[in-house]
């Protein structure tokens, strides 16, 4: 994995010949570096050393690190246990990924860090937060896949291998982004975060369906982005979005991977407790996106984009995808469904406000008590919408196919 490190070059003899432009030349990078680190020293991070920040406080609106039952994984990748594994198909994919279609795509150029000076202010401390949401993001992937990866060796080595090069991916994403962090004198230590961080427990099919949707949810993210930008140039003003469309592309096959795996196990898409689930985590990856990026319209709107079309494209967008598989999904584009999504983010901005606020931490325990009440009430009857009925052709009997294709 590639990690952000701070690198030194030795020092090299001064020509005799021009010691004052040489100098001039010094000064002014040494202005530049101490205007950006003053700049960042400014917008109050916290920082565990010299440019490492503190990691920002887990929320439940904040990226997690996940682990899971490993036994029970092991027993679904048992070919002996679950005969349903189609290996030819997963055979193809772990050549597909073998390919490693990336290896030269995340090269640095010198436009960076001169873009991450001319990024100041209030623009400059959401970009921050943003690469480190976004690190945190890919960094947790990593440690997941890595560990299913180490696990299933001996139970599945072709499942094994293509975990590993999941995770190959996303310590990819991760070091490169946090490479870009340190373009604005700051980053995550890595190694710190993996042993201090909480991990939250998933059942396995549970994180299939995260895994699987966070995956999808990603890449309706980063090409939207990527789209917008080609089309307005004079919104790309940091240089890290170029590699949008091919990074894009390792999330999809990732999501398809576990696609896969997920159509492996048909009681994780076809009875009605699927549907439930299915529905379930639709909602919790959509209404999360959504409140989150809310809280932040600042950060889209620096790169010339209008937070909640954003939200809704890629919530449609992703909901498009994942209904090839899920066997219901939440019906997005009935009018009352990002009605209701927007009155959450009202709700949500006023439990902001409150936190914010000078009052006593007990008087604002008591003050939310009302939102979170009408917050839970909301998305409860966002739950009992009438969803979706879909599904993967795969799953459905010959006579179903017959009438899906006629």
């Amino acid at each position: 994995m590639a990690l952000a490190s701070s690198t030194r070059m030795a020092a090299r003899p001064v020509p005799a010949a021009k010691p004052a432009a040489r100098c001039v030349v010094q000064g002014r990078s040494r202005v530049v570096r101490a205007r950006a680190a003053a700049s960042s020293e400014n917008l109050g991070f916290k920082t565990m050393r010299d440019g490492v920040k503190v990691a920002a406080d887990e929320t439940l609106l904040t990226p997690r690190f996940y682990t899971t039952d490993f036994d029970e994984m092991e027993q679904i990748f048992s070919q002996k246990m679950n005969p349903n594994l189609d290996m030819a198909e997963l055979d193809a994919m772990l050549a597909e990924f073998r390919n490693d279609y990336n290896q030269r795509h995340f090269v640095r150029n010198e436009t960076f860090k001169a873009a991450a000076e001319g990024i100041t202010g209030p623009t400059r401390k959401i970009f921050i937060e943003f690469l480190e949401r976004s690190c945190t993001a890919e960094f947790s992937g990593f440690l997941l896949y890595k560990e299913l990866g180490r696990r299933l060796k001996d139970v599945n080595p072709c499942v094994a291998e293509i975990f590993m090069l999941l995770s190959r991916d996303e310590a990819r994403h991760a070091g490169f982004i946090n490479k870009a962090l340190s373009d604005f004198n700051l980053a995550l230590d890595l190694g710190f975060l993996t042993k201090n961080r909480k991990y939250t427990f998933f059942k396995p099919k549970f994180i299939m369906y995260a895994t699987y949707l966070s995956e999808k949810i990603g890449y309706w993210r980063y090409i939207s982005i990527y789209r917008h930008l080609q089309r307005n140039p004079d919104s790309q003003i940091y240089p890290l979005f170029e590699y949008f469309e091919n990074w894009c592309q390792d999330e999809n096959r990732h999501g398809d991977f576990l696609g896969a795996v997920l159509k492996a196990r048909p009681e994780l898409l076809k009875d009605w407790e699927a549907k439930l689930w299915s529905r379930f985590f639709c909602l919790s990856v959509y209404i999360t996106m959504y409140l989150n990026d809310h809280q932040r319209a600042d950060f889209y709107g620096s790169i010339g984009l209008v937070t909640k079309q954003f939200n809704q494209h890629v919530i449609i967008e992703t909901n498009k995808s994942t209904e090839r598989l899920f066997p219901a999904v939440p019906d997005v584009e009935h009018p009352d469904f990002f009605r209701r999504m927007d009155y959450l983010v009202e709700l949500n901005e006023k439990l902001v406000a409150i936190g914010k606020s000078d009052m006593p931490k007990p008087l604002q325990t008591l003050a939310r008590l009302p939102y979170i009440e009408r917050m839970v009430a909301e998305i409860f009857q966002i739950f009992i919408m009438k969803p979706k009925d879909c599904g993967s052709v795969d799953l459905l009997s010959p006579e179903q196919q017959t009438q899906v294709v006629y």
